[in-house]
C-alpha cells in the first residue's frame, strides 16, 4: 500500500497515460451546485464550467495525491469544450508530457489533463505542473 502513496519522480515515465476514474455529473449535485455558486444558471445547459473544474479537481487530486510530496505548482491552458449535461459519465485521464529534475530532493512533472464524455469527446483539457519528491 505505502508503493501506491509514494510513487516518485524517477517512477513517472513520459508519455504515460495515467486514469483518474469516471464519475457522473449527479443532478442533486447540479442543482446545489447551481443553487450555491451560479444562481441564474440553466440546469438545462448542462454542468457549468465551475462545477466541470470542480469535478476535474476532485479525480486529478485521487491520483496525483499518491505522488511523493505532490504539490500542484500551476494550471494553464485550460480548455472547456462543453458542459456535460446530469447523469453524464466523465472519465479522466493524465498524459505525461515532461519533466524536470530541480536539484536532488524534487522535480517538476508537466502533464496534459482531460475530462472525456461517455463518447470520448473531450469536455476539459489543462496544462499542470506539480512538484514531485525524488528517491
Amino acid at each position: 500500500m505505502d508503493e501506491i502513496l509514494s510513487i516518485t519522480f524517477e517512477q513517472i515515465e513520459i508519455g504515460q497515460v495515467m486514469s483518474t476514474g469516471v464519475i457522473a455529473v449527479d443532478q442533486a449535485s447540479l442543482e446545489v451546485f447551481v443553487e450555491r455558486f451560479l444562481p441564474g444558471w440553466d440546469e438545462g445547459y448542462g454542468a457549468p464550467d465551475a462545477m466541470v473544474y470542480a469535478i476535474w479537481s476532485r479525480l486529478s487530486h485521487d491520483v496525483c495525491n499518491r505522488w511523493a510530496g505532490f504539490k500542484l505548482l500551476a494550471v494553464d491552458g485550460i480548455r472547456y469544450l462543453r458542459n456535460p449535461p446530469a447523469g453524464e459519465l466523465l472519465r479522466g485521464r493524465i498524459t505525461i508530457m515532461g519533466k524536470d529534475p530541480v536539484g536532488d530532493a524534487k522535480g517538476v512533472v508537466i502533464a496534459q489533463q482531460d475530462l472525456l464524455d461517455e463518447a470520448g469527446r473531450l469536455v476539459f483539457s489543462c496544462l499542470t505542473r506539480a512538484l514531485v519528491t525524488r528517491q
